[in-house]
Order: structure tokens, then sequence, then C-alpha cells
């Protein structure tokens, strides 16, 4: 087991526990915080400095097929970001995609202990088992696409919803998976052989199917809370990107009827306007909204300037967006299952749509009344690489620097927001919980993202800066497991994170029903396609309510 550590004299950020910057000892013993350690246990003198739990990324794609084919398009990314070998480090590659060990590595500079990996296929479990493995130091675990799942989608339409519910229960068991993710959902599928036959409306029929997406969203939004997943449904919206797209983004939180649901990299969702001209900011309205409604909870999704990688399972949208650059673009999908979109990208100052999306995620992070339903993410790489939090954090937490970038992009774009007029600055606190205590409580994962007694031993320490971008670019130390990973800013280990999936209870009858679907479509065998127990080594099962 890891050996005893106290921190002591640092200033203390853990929200969870109503701790707001008290100079307060925190001590680490078998992997855990605990109250006290032997008086000879190492010692770190965090004077000051500022202690925090290790960061919690809920949304990024960081692992399986999509990220892998994202990396192999980008070589010339590669060329120019290598990751040497220090120490007992492995060496990798950078880029808006990095490899697996660079992203881990990265991560954990920045503070960061666990992330969540966004969209996967099932089909893809075993691909992306593989490269989370390969992923250092942070804990991590993916979402499962359901909302296109053809099989699912036929038992929906024929009103079978108690089968519908225990078939999603077999599917989260058999892709060990943490949660569910819906993307265009009713939308992608059609379009996969059906050109042009994207979903706009949440009550328009789906083509091949007597089936709306509202349908299938609340659905999968029944199926999260029945089933008593530790996370809720994290949406991505019909329609992301296209002007006017608030309505629908408003509509898709009303189908929710109250119960629990997560909308993802809700700035792409956030545009008034009409469809084929500039978009406008709807911030306000959609921030009153969640405001208003404690059930629904958001990731941003801050675009962020520079280069990026759009990567998405809304394949016609990465259809639409190949006109609007010169760059090589690919579209794939996975058979009864997912689409999926990959195209190199950057965000530009002085375009006017670019901008727009920049200042409308400062908006959405600045208006948002509870910080702990509204937390951080750049959809890495879609908004831009996760290695721009720390310019993010600075954005929130000093308004002169804020303004003095927007008066650098373009302005008509700045004009046709309120960000100019809202004074809002960001405290420490605040953004201990958008970037670690509020992704964990979404997450359902009870021992992360705080520093009370049991709590897992991931905790981060930085030097106290006037510039915040400079402070967060760089922690000082970090543990991970109650490891020492960092120390003095030096690489003095290498570890491995673990899984995280659940194991909702399900009626194992309806292996009945799936089993002739699969005989029927699909190219891999039925009893060839859930992932093994002993395929994910070292993993941990995050209970649900009823387990």
């Amino acid at each position: 087991m890891s050996a005893a550590i106290r921190i002591k004299n640092g200033k203390v950020y853990d929200p969870i526990n109503n701790v707001d910057g008290e100079i307060k000892e925190i001590c680490i013993k078998d992997g855990k915080i605990v109250d006290s350690v032997p008086s000879d246990s190492h010692c770190i003198d965090a004077h000051g400095m500022v202690v925090m739990p290790g960061g919690v990324d809920i949304h990024c794609h960081i692992a399986g097929h999509k990220v892998n084919l994202a990396r192999k398009f980008q070589p010339e990314d590669h060329r120019h970001d290598v990751q040497p070998r220090v120490g007992n480090l492995r060496s990798g590659t950078g880029g808006t995609v990095p490899s697996t060990f660079t992203t881990g590595y990265r991560y954990a500079t920045l503070g960061y202990t666990t992330a969540m990996e966004a969209a996967v296929p099932p089909m893809g479990a075993r691909h992306t088992f593989e490269e989370l493995h390969d992923t250092p130091v942070l804990d991590k675990g993916y979402y499962v696409l359901l909302a296109n799942n053809v099989c699912l989608n036929q038992l929906l339409e024929k009103g079978r919803t108690e089968e519908f519910k225990e078939a999603v229960g077999w599917w989260l068991n058999a892709a060990k998976a943490y949660a569910i993710k819906l993307v265009n959902p009713g939308g992608d599928e059609p379009w996969k052989g059906r050109k042009n036959s994207n979903v706009h409306n949440l009550d328009e029929q789906i083509s091949g199917f007597d089936l709306t997406p509202r349908k299938i969203i609340k659905a999968l939004i029944d199926a999260s809370n029945d089933l008593e997943l530790p996370h809720p449904a994290h949406i991505h919206c019909n329609n992301l990107g296209h002007s006017g797209n608030y309505k629908t983004t408003l509509e898709t939180m009303k189908t929710a009827e109250g119960r629990r649901a997560h909308i993802t990299h809700i700035q792409f969702h956030s545009y008034g306007g009409e469809v084929g001209k500039n978009p406008t900011s709807q911030a306000a309205e959609i921030s009153n909204y969640i405001n208003d409604n404690p059930n629904i909870s958001a990731d941003v999704g801050q675009v962020m300037f520079g280069k990026a990688t759009i990567m998405t399972g809304d394949a016609p949208l990465t259809w639409l967006l190949r006109n609007m650059t010169n760059n090589k673009w690919i579209n794939a999908d996975t058979e009864c299952e997912s689409g999926c979109g990959i195209l190199p990208f950057s965000y530009q100052e002085h375009i006017y749509t670019h901008a727009l999306q920049w200042a409308i995620g400062l908006e959405l992070f600045l208006l948002a009344k509870d910080p702990w339903r509204m937390v951080l993410s750049t959809d890495h790489p879609n908004g831009g690489s996760f290695e721009n939090y720390p310019k993010l954090i600075r954005l929130l937490m000093d308004k002169d620097f804020r303004n003095e970038q927007a008066g650098n992009v373009n302005q008509k774009a700045i004009a046709n927001t309120n960000l100019l007029d809202i004074d809002r600055e960001f405290t420490m606190h605040e953004i201990a919980i958008i970037s670690r205590a509020g992704p964990a409580k979404l997450l359902g994962l009870s021992n992360k993202g705080h520093l009370g007694i049991g709590a897992d031993a991931d905790v981060t320490i930085y030097d106290e800066m006037k510039d915040r971008e400079a402070m967060f670019n760089a922690a000082r130390y970090v543990i991970k497991s109650g490891e020492l990973f960092i120390n003095n800013h030096e690489f003095c280990s290498d570890l491995d994170g673990r899984i995280l999936h659940v194991e909702p209870q399900y009626d194992e009858a309806v292996e009945d029903i799936i089993r002739p679907f699969f005989e029927d479509y699909y190219t891999v065998q039925f009893d060839n396609y859930a992932v093994d127990d002993d395929y994910v080594h070292g993993a941990e099962v995050i209970p649900t309510k009823s387990r």
C-alpha cells in the first residue's frame, strides 16, 4: 500500500465538505483520506499553496476507435509535439488528440485524476478498454451510445417499454459502461443509409421507424432513472450547431418531465437566429431554464481559439461541416449502433460564429446560479484541447482579462451577446466546484471530488499565483490514490488508474429477445459480444441504488 502523507499549511478548497480556503492538514494513508497519520510520515509543507481534490473531467474524448482514427488522421500534429520519455514515464505524442500515455500525463500535470470518455458504441467497448488501460494515472470510464441502437428502437416503436428498459440494462452490463449517452437521437441511424434523412424536430417521424426523437429521449431518461444509475442520461441534443437550436434544447430538457438529465456541451445547443443565417446568443434563455429546474445539469463545452478536432457520433454534423473547411474528414459508422464523424478544425477570433461560440460558453458559466450543475468542459477536443482549461479558468476568474480578450475577437459577435455586461468573477471555491466537486457529484462518485475522511486520496497542490492561468497550468504536487506522482513539479513515478463502470440489475430473460436480432443483423455473434469480467482488470463497479 502507499506510504502515509501529511499535507500541512495549505489553503484548502473542498466544497463538498464546506471548506473554503481554510488552512488545515490533509492526511493520507492506504490510498484514502484519513483523520491522522504517524508523526514521522512524509510531510508536504504547502505554505503559500492551494490544496484541492484531483480534477474530474465529466466529458472528454480520449479513447476508442473514433479517437484512434483521429490520432492516425493527423500525423502532422504528432511530429510537432513529442512527449519524450522522462524517468519512468513512457514517451508519446501530443496535438489535439494526444496518444494514450501523453493524455494521462498531461491531464495529471494540470491536476486532473479522473476523466470520462463521452461516447462509445457498445461494439467498440473492448478497443476502448485497451486504450483506457493504456492511459496512465487517471481513473476513467465511458458512456455507451444507445440513442441510435436499432434493436432498442425497434422495441420502443412496438411499445415494449419494459423490455426496452431491461435491454438497456443488458447493454450497460454487456459493454461494461458507466452511463447512457444519447447523440442526435434518431438522426444518425437513418442518415447512414438514407441521404438527408436526419431529423430536426423532436416530434418528427424518424425515417424507417414509427418513432420520434422525443420518444427515444424520454425512454432513455426514464431507463437511466429507473435503473438508478449514478449519472443521468447524458444527452447531445438534436440540431447541434444550427441557428435556432436553443428551442430544441429547451424541448429536450422539458421532455425529462422533472427527472434527472444531463445536457452535454450545452454551448453548442444555445443558439438563436434562423437556419442558414448567423446565430445569436440564447445563453440567458437556456441558463434561466436550468436555474429554475434542479433536475437538469450540464457541462459547457467551451470553445477555445486555436486548433481543435471535431470528433462526434453525430455523423450528419460532420457531413455538414466538411463544406466549411478545405480539410480532410472522415464519416464512419458502427453497424446497428452509431455514426461517427471526424474533422480537423480551427477556431479563429475574427470569424463571427467562432467568436460567438466562445462568448456564449462564458455567458453560460457566468449566468449559472448553481455552479454544481453547470460544470467545466471543452468537449475535448471538439471545442479545444483540455490543455486550455487553465486559460478558461483565468477567463472566469478575471473580468479585466476576459474583457481584454473579448476586445480581440469579432465585435459584431460580441455585440450579439451580454458577455461585457456580466461583472461576475469566479472564486477559487467556485473553480473547485466546476472542475472537481460538481462533476464528481453529478457522476455519483462519492469517493471523488472531495477531501473528506474516506475519500480517494486524489489531491492536487498548486502554487497560489495572481496569474490564474499560470497557476493552474502546472500543479506543484499531484497525489493519485495516495501515491505521489508529481513532486515539486517533477514526475516521480508512473501510475495506473482504474476503470469505472456500472452493473445495473436487469431481467436476463431479455437476452432471448436480443439474441435473434444479433443472428439476423450483426456480424458479431451474440455469445461473443459481451465484455468478459477478466477483460476489464482492475475495474471498480460503481453501485446503483438497487445494488
